[in-house]
């Protein structure tokens, strides 16, 4: 074997540039030449973004945006490519064509977004790739309008990161509800996917949910109800990969109450924010899962303007190990946008949960999903915002937070502008966020903790249409901008062939 020195700062450069986010710890001990790890921004980054509808009337609007990083450098391009579609929709699809190698869409520089649009059913997935100084924080928002027909309404996503397991409480099979998980494999190499559901009774789990093969940079569609045998009105998801990695998300559409993507939980946690319901909702129901092997007992509270409030006649939620619990809380917010926030009541166990989040009345009606999310982090970002429609809400769930967020220039022009909001603890703050000047084209929203506790966040996005209160609504965790990598002060050995 012949020995090559390489450095600890370029192994950890090379972990993040494959990874686009990472994390690795200095070894313990003072003498063994390695400092505490320091943040430093991605060089490297991909986000994947599903096929936005299967109906005709579909019209779908992607906006992309990376904030300005300090220390990011200068270079490097961020852009969206058409991921080829499986021949067949069937767990086990075949191959997929590429009919366009192009660009769908192509970002410059960092500080102002682009956008680009797709109509109908034949809108494909995207893959993203950016690096150099668009790499830190590039985020993609894919929203898409349906104006008649089921799932009709505002279906909103972040383009998520490929990742190796997800969690999706909130999931269905019911009848008059069409739910598709869409997995989308962005590598050289297949992967290989595992399925799993979780109904109120335990595990469903039907051989042809194993194994289901994604080609390499290829998208496929699952129908939930050909997995299940029989209906579940609520269900708890469970994707792993075997091998690869995969992005994944579900679509959720509905005969009667319209539809949205279903993002994926947080990883399971003893305690969970769910930020953002709006103050006009008339009906929200929780649902949550204990992957464990304990139940879970759960206090359930809301996070309103003023502080938090227990929901009469819905103190505690328990949740029996491996089994899918769920509650409808109504209009829970009573006019007051709000957050809920989910705290063992003694045992700590881990769980996931989301929230199925109405609006509107009778033919009227239109829903859209909140998932348990971590906090804000370093910076969040929402890609797309409008002049009119969005909504901002800040949820500190501990000690009082101060907040500043950014709204950058309009894609097409715009000056930017700042804000600063305190909120306190234990309490949601819903605002309508800065509008840059002179605004024309959709703009993103940077969000920055200055001080105190942790902050969560979602930005909703309304678009009505003849009557009904089409929404959409985005989670804002940490957009993955910086790395934690540690200084090297001696070179690590690594041994080759």
């Amino acid at each position: 074997m012949n020995r090559t020195t390489v450095s600890l700062i370029a192994v950890a450069a090379a972990l993040a540039a494959v990874t686009g986010f990472a994390s690795v710890n200095a070894p313990d001990g003072g003498d063994d030449g390695a400092k505490a790890a320091k943040r430093l921004p991605v060089e490297r980054t991909s986000l994947l973004c599903p096929e936005p509808s299967t109906s005709d009337l579909a019209e779908t609007s992607y906006t992309a945006f990376t904030p300005s990083s300090g220390g990011a450098g200068s270079g490097g391009k961020a852009e969206l490519l058409p991921a080829p579609k499986e021949l067949t929709d069937a767990p086990q699809g075949g191959k997929g064509k590429h009919k366009d190698t192009k660009p769908f869409l192509s970002q410059k520089a960092p500080g102002k977004p682009v956008t680009g649009e797709e109509s109908g059913a034949e809108a494909p997935a995207l893959v993203g790739r950016a690096d150099g100084a668009l790499a830190p924080g590039w985020t993609v928002q894919q929203t898409t309008t349906v104006s008649a027909g089921s799932g009709r309404g505002v279906q909103g996503t972040n383009c998520t990161a490929p990742d190796t397991e997800f969690w999706f409480p909130g999931a269905s099979s019911a009848k008059g509800r069409s739910d598709y998980i869409h997995l989308t494999n962005p590598d050289d190499s297949a992967a290989v996917v595992d399925v799993e559901l979780y109904g109120p009774d335990g595990g469903i789990t039907p051989d042809v949910g194993q194994s289901i093969q994604i080609q390499p940079h290829s998208s496929v569609p699952v129908l939930l109800s050909t997995l299940t045998g029989k209906p579940h009105t609520n269900l708890a998801m469970h994707v792993v990969a075997r091998s690869g990695r995969v992005a994944a998300a579900v679509h959720s559409s509905d005969d009667k109450l319209g539809g949205d993507w279903l993002p994926a939980s947080t990883d399971p946690a003893p305690g969970l924010v769910l930020p953002g319901i709006p103050e006009d909702a008339t009906s929200v129901r929780l649902v949550a899962f204990a992957p464990g092997a304990d139940d879970a007992d759960l206090k359930v509270r809301l996070a309103s303007p003023t502080g938090p409030i227990t929901p009469a006649g819905h103190e505690t939620l328990h949740v029996k190990a491996g089994m899918t619990a769920a509650i409808d809380l109504g209009d829970v917010t009573k006019g007051e946008a709000g957050s809920l926030l989910l705290t063992p009541t003694e045992k700590a166990v881990p769980v996931v949960a989301a929230l199925r989040v109405t609006r509107g009345k009778g033919d009227k009606q239109e829903t859209a999903f909140i998932p348990a999310t971590a906090p804000v982090g370093d910076r969040a970002t929402a890609a797309d915002n409008r002049a009119k429609g969005s909504t901002l809400s800040l949820v500190a769930p501990g000690k009082t937070a101060r907040v500043k967020v950014t709204a950058s220039p309009g894609a097409e022009a715009g000056d930017p502008v700042t804000k600063t909001y305190t909120v306190k603890g234990g309490t949601t703050l819903s605002v309508a966020p800065p509008v840059p000047s002179g605004l024309k084209g959709p703009y993103a929203l940077t969000v920055v903790p200055e001080s105190g506790g942790p902050v969560h966040a979602a930005r909703t996005l309304e678009l009505p249409e003849n009557g009904i209160p089409m929404f959409t609504i985005q989670t804002l965790p940490d957009d993955r901008g910086t790395v934690s990598v540690p200084e090297a002060e001696q070179d690590l050995e690594v041994l080759q062939k």
